[in-house]
C-alpha cells in the first residue's frame, strides 16, 4: 500500500492493518521529512487519544492529515506504532 499526497509517496508498506476502512501504516514506513508534529488531539471511545501530524510537501501544507495512537486502549493495541491518513491523502495498492 502507498499513501500519496500532493504527488509524493509519503508512506509505503506491505504491512498495513485495516480498521474502519482505514489503512494503518507502520511508523517506520513513513517518510518523516514530510511530517510535522501537531498540537491537535482527539479522543476515540475505544481506541484512545489520537495525536496528529501535519503534512508538508513541496511548499503545501495539509494540517492534521495523519494521526496515530501513542498509547491505544487495550482493544486497539494492534495499532500502536502505526499512522493513518485522511484529508485528501490517497491510499492505493
Amino acid at each position: 500500500m502507498k499513501a500519496i499526497w500532493n504527488g509524493e509517496t509519503i508512506a509505503e508498506s506491505n504491512d498495513t492493518i485495516v480498521i474502519e476502512g482505514n489503512h494503518y501504516f507502520p511508523i517506520d514506513s513513513v517518510k518523516k521529512e514530510y511530517f510535522e508534529d501537531s498540537d491537535t488531539q482527539t479522543v476515540c471511545h475505544w481506541k484512545g487519544t489520537a495525536c496528529y501530524y501535519t503534512l508538508k510537501v513541496d511548499g503545501k501544507e495539509n494540517r492534521d492529515a495523519a494521526w496515530y495512537y501513542s498509547d491505544p486502549k487495550e482493544m486497539a493495541k494492534g495499532i500502536k506504532g502505526r499512522v493513518v491518513f485522511w484529508r485528501g491523502v490517497e491510499v492505493v495498492k
